[in-house]
């Protein structure tokens, strides 16, 4: 397991879709709407995606300015998840592929300049949560 990385475990009935997400002391659900066959117990496994990479997004641009010394006050990030079709899929067997999309907005409250805001903009791409989505990464799965 990577430095500074916890196991993460996650337990549910297959009779719905509720599941209990514990990470150290920290307790968590994960639920899909009612709409979606679910009883709304939690936040759907996407929605958690994307807070992960919304709590990424803030503390990186947070440390960045501390460091810097800027006057970043607090940062809001507000993000949506999506399923797009695939416009220039030039390797696709079906016209209908649908790629995943998050839709990221940022809020910075502080005194800062347009080039400190336009280089947080920037550096809100570098959170290690961001790179990993874009990049990719291998998942490794084994039955115990």
């Amino acid at each position: 397991m990577a430095a500074g990385s916890s196991e993460v475990v996650v337990r549910g009935s297959v009779a719905g879709f509720a599941q209990e997400i514990t990470v150290q002391s920290h307790r968590l659900f994960s639920d899909e709407p009612v709409d979606g066959g679910g009883q709304d117990s939690g936040p759907t496994p996407y929605q958690l995606l994307a807070a992960a990479l919304g709590a990424c997004t803030s503390m990186t641009l947070g440390i960045y300015a501390r460091r810097k010394q800027w006057p970043l006050a607090s940062v809001t990030v507000r993000l949506r998840h999506s399923k797009v079709h695939a416009e220039d899929c030039a390797n696709c067997e079906n016209a209908n592929v649908l790629l995943d999309r998050i839709d990221r907005d940022i809020e910075m409250v502080g005194d800062l300049s347009k080039d400190q805001r336009q280089k947080l903009l920037e550096i809100a791409d570098k959170c290690p949560v961001h790179r990993t989505l874009t990049q990719g990464m291998r998942i490794y799965t084994r039955l115990l």
